[in-house]
């Protein structure tokens, strides 16, 4: 009998966030797996650690560099997935744990992927969470969406490409990994007249948290890489808008 590989996703840095099905996951399950960075550190361990809960003692630290080049990701997944499915044909069931939703930008897609080459008879399930950019809306009380307003989430490098059309098409635009473009895009909104409509937002739910309205003061700063920047304009589409004359919804 195998194990069952399991994303535990925590929600963006909020312990309190963690769902009830990712809390009963983590607190059965025989063996962890975390995503950590070069200096050995785990914003997904610290999340259920800020919980108060202990990783088991038999668990698996995960190392995924941060880079483009794909011969070493892939490299890195199929190292990574080898400890995994080790642990799996043992008969454990492992939990990996997952900052935000394990469906959205994460991590674990690249890790189940190789899990799944390496034995495709492997059971993979996911628990699903609170994302970054929902607890980021909530964090300064203003709706994703309303009515029958059109919503895009892009990476913040891939959206730059295309941004007018974006700003065009959508009344609500939410712009993840901005860390790399922050300027340019501060400078673009800038030009368009819409800094206004937009608010920056890095570690939400964690002690580091940080609200930034004034999108011209991060200009030349260095911001986390866990950032992000929820754009809205209210153009009267839809139910329970803004009245006329209010452009944006600060």
């Amino acid at each position: 009998m195998t194990g069952c590989l399991t994303a535990a996703s925590l929600g963006p840095g909020d312990p309190e966030l963690i769902t009830r099905a990712a809390w009963s996951a983590l607190v059965s399950a025989p063996c962890w797996a975390w995503p950590v960075n070069q200096e050995g550190a785990s914003y997904a361990l610290a999340i259920v650690e800020r919980a108060g809960l202990s990783a088991p003692a038999e668990g698996l630290a995960l190392h995924f560099p941060m880079t483009r080049d794909p011969e070493t990701l892939a490299r890195a997944w199929t190292e990574a997935a080898m400890q995994v499915v080790e642990r799996l044909h043992a008969g454990e069931d492992v939990v990996f744990l997952v900052e935000g939703d394990a469906s959205t930008y994460s991590t674990f897609g690249h890790l189940a992927r190789a899990v799944r080459a390496l034995d495709p008879g492997l059971e993979v399930r996911i628990i699903p969470g609170v994302s970054s950019f929902n607890a980021a809306a909530a964090a300064i009380g203003q709706p994703l969406a309303d009515g029958e307003e059109p919503l895009a989430i892009y990476a913040a490098p891939e959206a730059m490409r295309d941004l007018d059309a974006l700003l065009t098409t959508f009344d609500a635009l939410v712009l993840l990994k901005v860390r790399p473009v922050l300027d340019a895009l501060i400078a673009a909104l800038d030009a368009r007249g819409l800094l206004d409509c937009a608010v920056f937002i890095e570690c939400v739910g964690t002690p580091e948290e940080r609200i930034v309205r004034d999108l011209s003061t991060l200009r030349g700063t260095r911001v986390q890489y866990l950032s992000l920047v929820l754009i809205r304009q209210d153009r009267a589409r839809g139910l329970g808008q803004t009245p006329p004359g209010a452009p944006c919804t600060p």
